[in-house]
């Protein structure tokens, strides 16, 4: 009976082993990329995930790879984002690990709930974050300016990092659309924002990164943002 159980066992290991490399050859074949890793995923469908210049992403696949499905997958009974969540883990970044030291520092109430945020002033759905973002207290927001969408402005933001009052500068042009009365004559780090940003995949703004890691992009409802912030680790 031992002997049964175990060959059953090695039998099933081995065809979860030829699934997987089938899965890998026809998702690269398909795709043009190269697979990072294949496990099992929701509804019986095996996820695959592969690294773009945006940073990792997923399919998901049947056993053979005689279907690939592109999309999300969404759980209507709990109104979760299934695909959305697992992407923001595989995509997290080391909070800590962030210079923090380069990004305008925003804070309101006591400022225990952290976020970073890759940021362009001249982002219409930033705007709109932004504009959110003032009915959230108790935060701490630390602003790294991004400015991708109208470089011939990035010199606002870096007069931005030159005026006395950064946070309030910020605000002024993110928010209101007044340009800094500083000049940008100061020493800086918009350039090495956009490399970090670069770096890190980031490739539209407004992208939050939470203080778990987690990445999350567009312009977040304030509900939305909430529960992410309180969310346990």
């Amino acid at each position: 009976m031992l002997r049964a159980i175990t060959l059953g066992l090695l039998l099933a290991a081995g065809t979860a082993f030829a699934d997987e490399a089938q899965i890998r050859k026809v998702v690269e074949a398909r795709l043009g990329v190269k697979v990072e890793g294949v496990q099992p995923g929701p509804l019986g469908l095996y996820e695959v995930r592969f690294r773009s210049s945006g940073g990792m992403r997923i399919v998901y696949t049947d056993a053979n790879a005689t279907h690939i499905f592109l999309g999300k997958i969404y759980e209507t009974q709990n109104e979760r984002d299934v695909t959305e969540e697992r992407l923001r883990k595989l995509n997290a970044i080391k909070f800590d690990a962030l210079p923090l030291e380069q990004a305008v520092k925003i804070q309101r109430g006591n400022g225990k709930r952290v976020m970073a945020m890759f940021s362009d002033p001249y982002c219409p759905a930033c705007k709109s974050f932004e504009r959110t973002l003032q009915e959230v207290d108790d935060i701490t927001i630390y602003v790294f300016m991004f400015p991708v969408i109208r470089p011939e402005l990035a010199e606002q933001s870096k007069a931005v990092w030159c005026s006395p009052d950064r946070a309030k500068a910020w605000l002024d042009v993110a928010l209101r659309g007044k340009p800094p009365a500083a000049k940008p004559a100061c020493a800086n780090p918009v350039e090495k924002n956009l490399e970090l940003g670069r770096s890190l995949g980031v490739n539209s703004t407004p992208t939050l990164v939470l203080g778990n890691g987690e990445r999350v992009t567009g312009a977040l409802s304030k509900a939305d943002l909430t529960d992410l912030l309180d969310a346990k680790p």
